[in-house]
């Protein structure tokens, strides 16, 4: 374990280790980590963004972060299958969640949220971020200013290309295709995957036929399974770097019914993790679970999804850290 990652009690002065200690104890932070109180020679930033102002549906991933945090609680240190540490490999800490003053304005709150990941960019910290709502990967992707357009594996029952929605070009269901148009993400390295469901206008699809978005809709995915929808992904991205946004609701309901927009005849969780343990390998900058709604799912059952999937994501995350160090 990282010398920071054993701590003293400030009350008995003895040393500990929170990831060994009872899950039941502690301050809830995400997978047990540290609570930053600086980015100095941090290498990842676990994020929490509170924020479900540009739902289309049912409103509470704003609760995301919290329920996320105390599911936590289960963490392990040691994937069990990779055998990867991450915590070994990186400096990683919750840096809490972005703080929103003004979140009853879309425009205003899209503004913070770039503000915040820009100065994590400039620190030269990776994030990986539990929202709120899915429209926050614009203004994530925005405060990580890349210095070219990045490969996007978006897993989502929703493609999220709509254009204005309610009167407004900012929600979330538009977030990729304005990440597309800003030149944030490049389109031909875009690989959607468990994309479903009925539709009330064909813009979307239109929207990712004209710019050659590869979609895996969950017909293509039950043909191709784990292992096919992996090499699709692999293919798509090759070795640019990706960014990857995880929307709870690609799960089925059965697995995920705390979220806002459900969809049935979804991804189970075993196919989830499949998927996000195949992403071994490439250049990943950044991750993001969205959509989580603790309140909708009392069970506690989602959240836990979103800290196990969270975990998946943060050992991958790390190597490539450790990767661009060399």
């Amino acid at each position: 374990m990282r010398p920071e990652y054993e701590r003293r009690h400030p009350v008995t002065g003895n040393a500990y280790a929170p990831m060994e200690t009872a899950r039941f104890t502690e301050i809830p932070t995400f997978l047990r980590t540290p609570l930053a109180r600086d980015l100095q020679g941090l290498d990842i930033a676990l994020v929490g963004l509170p924020y479900d102002g540009a739902v289309s549906n049912r409103p509470g991933a704003r609760h995301g972060p919290r329920g996320v945090r105390d599911q936590s609680s289960m963490a392990r240190s040691t994937h069990h299958v990779t055998k990867v540490n991450p915590f070994e490999l990186c400096s990683i800490a919750d840096v809490g969640d972005v703080p929103l003053t003004r979140s009853m304005d879309v425009m205003a709150t899209i503004a913070e949220i770039e503000s915040f990941y820009r100065r994590l960019s400039e620190a030269g910290v990776a994030p990986l971020t539990v929202g709120g709502d899915h429209s926050i990967t614009y203004p994530i992707l925005k405060g990580m200013r890349p210095s070219s357009p990045l490969a996007l594996i978006h897993i989502d029952a929703h493609m999220d290309c709509w254009d204005v929605y309610m009167g407004s070009k900012y929600h979330h269901g538009s977030q990729v295709r304005r990440a597309i148009e800003a030149g944030l993400v490049a389109p031909d390295r875009t690989v959607m995957v468990g994309t479903r469901g009925p539709q009330n206008t064909p813009e979307g699809w239109e929207f990712v036929r004209r710019n050659a978005i590869r979609v895996v809709y969950i017909e293509d995915f039950v043909e191709l399974n784990v292992s096919g929808t992996v090499d699709e992904i692999l293919r798509v991205v090759g070795d640019s770097p990706a960014y990857v946004s995880f929307d709870v609701d690609a799960l089925d309901p059965v697995y995920a019914p705390g979220t806002g927009t459900p969809e049935i005849g979804g991804l189970t969780t075993r196919e989830a993790v499949g998927i996000l343990r195949g992403l071994r390998g490439l250049d990943l900058v950044g991750a993001e679970i969205t959509e989580v709604a603790p309140l909708l799912d009392q069970t506690g059952g989602t959240s836990l999804v979103g800290a196990s999937l969270m975990f998946e994501m943060l050992c991958h995350l790390a190597e490539s850290v450790t990767a661009r160090r060399k």
